[in-house]
């Protein structure tokens, strides 16, 4: 800290912002102007983030977590209360045959869910818990992608990609069918892990599939603990991103949606992760934004440049990076680090600080020790808020990182896996045991009601036009307010 108590430009205050303007110096002060021209930088970045960010489509959640990974539909108002044995304002229940965390994703009149079906109920552990020994299935699975009315839940068709047994083994709270579809309104992509990438249209015919190879995904101080792999494809501007970090040979690759014929593939150095990319638009520049533990960072989405990168954080990386008032948003946990950031997309080169809760150029406010394990961020207006896998929920002013709350949203030792959503009035946050609490989306931590799906929920809802799509163990289940 300068004598002044104004944070220097490369070690500043957990939750702090550098470059305010407001600090009162003299003109003609060095550190000064380069907080006011800090500021413009930053003033420039907001103002085109808001003008390039695209207008949310009425009707669509297109891929894991809506568009651009961002979990909020503002189109309408999502019930804040319900009864799924009273039927209260569920619309319908489908049943889901096999096993699959995946989340629904919706487009237009249609909702379309993957899953892996075999012979009997398969083995599910959740809670919270150390146990890392994997769950070996060699019973034969039939990986299928399912549509559904979007207004009564019938089942409109239902595909088969593959039948085989799974090349890996998975975590006993994970499943064979962790990542989540992705479509464009012509293409609906799945990614069943080591199985492969298949793209069918809109009917359900299988146009392509592509095997990627088998993907280990585990923790990296035990290569034997097989876990399973979760991050999902995001389809952009005809092309179908896809993060590939595993124990071996990782990479981040674009394909080409129309035949999955190779557009590039970088390759990368990271342990195992689990989370999905984002694409950011800055400028001219559209970058695909990843999680890691060593190099989280951003990838030219033309040619697949490294642009930026950051090094250190959680050594499990799962969160998906989220972008809001101008800003990148990443966080990771376990192991000696949990940290919460804010990046600026224009971020150049390595940006790792000296340490982990400082700022410098790029690193707008950062926190070392409130960032998520699990649970994906989410940002309404300018506050931001992420969730511990302890159903810990931590508040941030999305601008300056300062904390408005950091309060439990449950006393009962439940686990917290499914990220939230939001119509932008409330926050909707579902545990392992099928708990939805429904917190304010303000400043003000309150737990407005809490709603029981009567069964395990590991998967992130869809929530459109005021309807919140869960799945369960068994079904899905579509509660709105007609």
């Amino acid at each position: 800290m300068e004598d002044n108590g104004r944070p220097s430009p490369r070690r500043v205050k957990q939750g702090s912002i550098s470059g305010s303007p407001l600090d009162k110096q003299a003109a003609d002060s060095p550190t000064y102007l380069m907080s006011i021209l800090r500021f413009h930088r930053l003033t420039m970045v907001l103002c085109s983030a808001f003008l390039l960010r695209p207008a949310l489509a009425s009707g669509r959640w297109p891929q894991y977590r809506g568009v651009d990974a961002g979990g909020v539909d503002t189109n309408g108002v999502a019930p804040v209360s319900w009864n799924v044995e009273s039927k209260s304002k569920v619309l319908w229940q489908t049943a889901i045959p096999g096993f699959g965390h995946s989340s629904p994703i919706v487009w237009d009149d249609r909702v379309y869910v993957t899953t892996a079906v075999t012979a009997g109920k398969a083995e599910l552990k959740v809670g919270l818990y150390g146990d890392i020994d994997p769950v070996n299935e060699k019973e034969v699975h039939h990986w299928r992608l399912i549509a559904m009315e979007r207004g009564t839940g019938a089942v409109v068709w239902n595909s088969e990609a593959l039948a085989a047994i799974p090349r890996v083994k998975r975590h006993p709270k994970s499943s064979p069918c962790n990542s989540t579809p992705a479509t464009d309104g012509r293409h609906i992509v799945v990614l069943f892990g080591s199985e492969g990438l298949f793209c069918f249209d809109l009917q359900g015919k299988l146009l392509w599939k592509k095997d990627l190879g088998p993907m280990d995904s585990g923790y990296y101080q035990v290569p034997s603990a097989q876990w399973g792999f979760a991050s999902s494809p995001v389809i952009h501007d005809g092309k179908i991103i896809v993060q590939v970090d595993v124990q071996k040979d990782s990479f981040l690759a674009v394909y080409n949606v129309e035949n999955g014929d190779l557009v590039w593939r970088t390759p990368r150095k990271d342990v195992p992760t689990w989370s999905t990319p984002s694409v950011v638009k800055s400028g001219e520049t559209t970058q695909i934004v990843v999680n890691g533990w060593h190099e989280t960072g951003g990838y030219d989405l033309s040619t697949g440049k490294n642009l930026w990168r950051l090094d250190g954080g959680g050594d499990i990386p799962v969160p998906t990076p989220i972008t809001a008032n101008g800003l990148i948003y990443l966080t990771s946990a376990h192991g000696k680090a949990r940290p919460m950031r804010a990046i600026q997309p224009t971020a150049k080169g390595n940006i790792t600080p000296d340490e982990m809760g400082d700022t410098n150029e790029f690193i707008v406010w950062a926190h070392a020790r409130q960032g998520n394990y699990m649970q994906t961020p989410i940002a309404v207006g300018n506050l931001v808020y992420g969730c511990l896998d302890i159903g810990l929920l931590t508040c941030f002013d999305g601008l300056t990182g300062k904390i408005r709350y950091s309060e439990r949203l449950s006393n009962i030792g439940e686990g917290f896996t499914s990220s939230p959503v939001s119509d932008g009035r409330n926050l909707f946050f579902a545990s392992e045991t099928g708990n939805v609490y429904v917190v304010p989306a303000t400043g003000t931590f309150s737990v407005a009601s809490t709603n029981s799906l009567n069964e395990t929920c590991m998967s992130t809802p869809a929530l459109v036009e005021g309807t919140l799509y869960y799945r369960t163990r068994s079904q899905l289940v579509a509660i709105g307010a007609h």
